[in-house]
């Protein structure tokens, strides 16, 4: 079946190349408000699994509307010819190159999508080109790009497109998400009957992608949890050498390849979602800003002090406070010396100490080696799930065709949590304590059971997740 193609028409600075970028995922789209800067039609095509499943063309403006529009309406043949006819007298006229660019495709079978501002009123070239693009005969869908925070003229604009258009369609390209794009896509199959079947097929590709993108996310987060819950850093301790250094210098690598790993696992989230070329930056005061050991991170994300310690009391798992060592900072509890663990009951007594003490699992051993690690306070691995989710949330989230950076997450709320573990159930917070114990303790079997029944629930909060 032939791949469906469809030509993205407007004016520049309207927000043609950005629902072009949006549809297509594709961020290598050149976004322009200089008129004249497309001059030659260029396809985007959509692959999954290496397979093409649908192609945006993007198309230069009209160049002279008024006097093709004259040309179409004074043609005598039949209107299958329309077109190459058009095409074969105009296409060696400078006057005429952009509009042959332009409708070149459509000629070849694409469909049309044609992009205007909301925001402004409609004006007389406007329907100039509406009505040669319905000339054309090409199936058409109308797609008016609002910007939400300026006046609009849509009820205009929907009252002209009626007259020229199979479908009309409101979308935001710069704030589109996965679900409003789909629903466009939807709606393409309603402008003609012939490509409802083969736009059938393209919308449930779609949907078994992002399901399988969803997944791979999970297991992401999965292998970061893998690789950071047992890590340990070991270093020789010398004769002569102070302890105390050498324990800052092993947690500051121990914290450093943490971060690393973290940062990395976000690439990988982020090239999965197609973002390839602009770097998503985040706002200032996105809690994700903050670093991974920071107070505040460890105040706003994960769970509360009292569905720690029930987790705790729950999975038997060890919170961890013991020997206190002033590094240049908080640890947050990460650590514990030897002989220092306690439970859940303990850990009530000892209150705050979770967050404001240095606790470093610090050991020689034969007198000649100190460890930091593994880890064994249990709200890392709450805290590095919030911090992937929230992080796949605003990657999503971020519409390809979008290159602002403006403030785009809410501000954080200085009195409450803001992750999305505290807001799971106690079988849910059980199941990271069984995985949590079992990667301590290297139980390979324990931990292949608690990282599907983890996964299983990833999967469903980052769904929850794709369709809010």
């Amino acid at each position: 079946m032939k791949t469906p193609a469809f030509a993205i028409i407007g004016h520049p600075n309207e927000g043609k190349s950005s629902v072009l970028s949006t549809l297509a995922e594709d961020d290598s789209v050149r976004i322009s408000p200089i008129p004249g800067e497309t001059t030659q039609s260029q396809a985007f095509p959509v692959l999954i699994d290496k397979r093409e499943v649908i192609r945006f063309i993007d198309t230069p403006g009209f160049q002279n509307p008024r006097k093709v529009l004259e040309w179409m309406q004074n043609y005598q043949g039949t209107e299958n010819e329309l077109l190459p006819t058009f095409l074969g007298v105009h296409r060696n006229i400078d006057a005429f190159r952009d509009d042959c660019e332009l409708l070149t495709p459509i000629a070849e079978g694409a469909g049309i999508i044609f992009v205007v501002d909301g925001s402004r009123p409609v004006r007389n070239v406007d329907r100039i080109e509406m009505e040669i693009l319905r000339l054309t005969g090409a199936p058409r869908m109308a797609v008016i790009n609002n910007k939400e925070e300026e006046p609009n003229f849509i009820g205009d604009w929907q009252t002209a497109f009626r007259k020229h258009f199979n479908a009309i369609r409101i979308f935001n390209s710069c704030k589109a998400t996965y679900a409003q794009r789909l629903e466009l896509l939807e709606s393409l199959k309603s402008i003609d009957q012939q490509l409802e079947p083969v736009l059938r097929e393209v919308v449930s590709a779609f949907q078994h992608d992002w399901q399988a993108r969803t997944e791979r996310s999970a297991d992401l987060i999965l292998a970061l949890l893998k690789e950071a819950i047992p890590y340990k850093e070991t270093a020789i301790f010398k004769v002569g050498q102070v302890e105390n250094e050498l324990r800052q210098k092993l947690f500051r690598a121990y914290t450093s390849h943490i971060k690393a790993q973290e940062q990395k696992t976000q690439d990988a989230i982020r090239a999965l979602f197609k973002h390839n070329i602009y770097s998503i930056q985040l706002p200032e005061q996105s809690i994700l800003q903050e670093d991974l050991f920071s107070e505040k991170t460890w105040e706003f994300l994960g769970l509360s002090d009292k569905q720690l310690i029930l987790a705790g009391a729950l999975g038997g798992a060890a919170l961890g406070v013991g020997l206190d060592v002033a590094v240049g900072g908080a640890s947050l509890g990460l650590f514990s010396a030897i002989g220092g663990l306690i439970g859940a009951a303990g850990t009530s007594l000892k209150g705050k100490k979770l967050i404001d003490g240095f606790n470093l699992l610090g050991f020689k051993v034969g007198g000649e080696q100190l460890q930091v690690g593994p880890v064994n306070n249990s709200q890392l691995l709450f805290i590095l799930i919030d911090r992937s989710l929230l992080f796949y949330s605003y990657v999503i989230n971020w519409a390809h065709g979008r290159r602002d950076y403006e403030q785009h997450l809410a501000l954080i709320q200085q009195d409450a949590k803001e992750g999305f573990t505290t807001h799971w159930d106690s079988e849910q917070r059980r199941i990271c304590l069984e995985l949590f114990k079992a990667l301590q303790k290297a139980e390979e079997e324990d931990i292949t059971i608690a990282s599907h029944q983890l996964r299983e629930i990833l999967i469903t909060q980052l769904q929850q997740i794709s369709t809010t």
